[in-house]
């Protein structure tokens, strides 16, 4: 790596341990306390996806049916109960029902006739045509993708942590969605009587779309493309062109809330639940959903580990510091108060004609006058002894022996 990114990745790391850690260990329980949530979310919906009912299409219409004859029947007894004698609508076609349909898409503009399933295999009309492949479609999404490379030029102006952090802040790409109002029924021999209306209002669940075209095509270089390279500035290099569709006759599962809409079944998506549209039945739905509630538990377990032990090694040492810390506070303030006292004492110490053999080894101003115990050695004045002597671990500098405390020497 050049200079700017060492200094940048240093000071990185240094904010990433700053506090002797705590900043890294606060990101590490924000991330393990996002798994703890994904975890409890997809617990929850693996419970929902259990207990909802797999059917198909044939089926959907006789299990509404039932729910909605238990559901008039207890509002009906709720009715009965009350004193102003009012009547309550049946709720349960309201609110919906929760299942897992299995179909294939179809246009609705195919089903939606006055004669049902009349002229179905003729009607073009409402469906999607690729321009690419020439399947028809329900959806169909096109996307662009412009590829940047990067030369770092004669001036070396950028790098690539600069690179990283700005491609991820401007769009390099454009998506186009069309879609027409679409169907699930069931296959087989025609014709079919019932359908479910699908209805994407509102969702933002991944679609099970299938790739019928991608293509890379070069851009001609510029010379505006030359100076953008001779300074350091990306510059465009190609355009990736992908078509994606959601075919007709393809077999699909839709999870979500069914009701009725004008005489006609409607599913549409539940935001708590990670499925929509998706090709996978339900059992694999429950596998894989099963594997994430997995990963995500003992991710939670190791992220949330790491961050208390990198949280508990920061608490242990700030907590050490600042008792160091205090600790020398009190010494300087206690070596001040003894100085204090005993100045009157100190200042005939004053450096006036000492000899060089006399002189405190630690200053080498004033005159030795205090020994240390149980060393006995006569090197320090008395200021700088009562300063070795308030140290964590006191030690003659002489003879390096730990010292309990220093005795004033008077002269005869």
């Amino acid at each position: 790596m050049s200079t700017p990114e060492q200094a940048i990745v240093s000071l990185l790391s240094q904010f990433a341990l700053s506090f002797d850690g705590a900043f890294l260990g606060v990101t590490l329980a924000y991330a393990a306390v996002r798994s703890i949530v994904k975890y409890t979310s997809s617990s929850s919906a693996l419970r929902r996806l259990r207990s909802a009912p797999s059917v198909r299409v044939s089926d959907l219409r006789l299990l509404l049916n039932d729910d909605d004859s238990a559901s008039s029947a207890s509002s009906s007894s709720s009715a009965s109960r009350t004193s102003d004698g009012e009547s309550s609508s049946a709720g349960g076609m309201g609110e919906g029902k929760l299942v897992i349909l299995r179909g294939v898409v179809e246009a609705k503009s195919n089903v939606d006739g006055s004669n049902g399933w009349k002229g179905l295999r003729g009607n073009n009309q409402g469906v999607l045509v690729s321009q690419e492949s020439g399947d028809r479609a329900v959806i169909i999404q096109r996307t662009q993708t412009c590829i940047y490379n990067e030369w770092r030029g004669i001036f070396k102006w950028t790098y690539d942590l600069r690179a990283v952090f700005s491609r991820s802040l401007r769009q390099c790409g454009s998506t186009s969605v069309r879609t027409v109002p679409f169907v699930l029924i069931d296959g087989g021999p025609w014709p079919h009587a019932d359908y479910v209306l699908v209805n994407l209002d509102g969702s933002t669940h991944m679609l099970p779309l299938a790739t019928v075209f991608h293509q890379l095509q070069p851009v001609n270089a510029s010379p505006y493309t030359f100076l953008q390279a001779l300074f350091g500035h990306e510059y465009p290099v190609g355009v990736i062109d992908e078509e994606r569709i959601l075919p007709l006759g393809s077999e699909i599962s839709a999870v979500g809330v069914c009701t009725y809409k004008t005489g006609v079944p409607e599913i549409r998506s539940c935001k708590d639940l990670p499925y929509f549209l998706i090709e996978k039945t339900k059992d694999e739905m429950l596998v894989d959903l099963a594997l994430t509630m997995k990963r995500l538990y003992w991710s939670s377990i190791i992220i949330g580990s790491a961050s208390l032990i990198v949280l508990g090694v920061s608490i242990v040492r700030n907590w050490n510091r600042w008792k160091q810390s205090r600790q020398q506070r009190q010494n300087q303030q206690l070596n001040q108060a003894t100085i204090e006292q005993h100045g009157d004492e100190t200042t005939e110490d004053e450096p006036v004609d000492v000899p060089d053999g006399q002189l405190c080894v630690i200053c080498l101003m004033r005159r030795r006058r205090s020994a240390f115990v149980p060393c006995g050695h006569l090197v320090c004045c008395q200021r700088c002894a009562l300063s070795v002597e308030r140290e964590d671990a006191p030690k003659c500098p002489v003879c390096r022996q730990s010292i309990r405390n220093s005795v004033r020497i008077y002269d005869s």
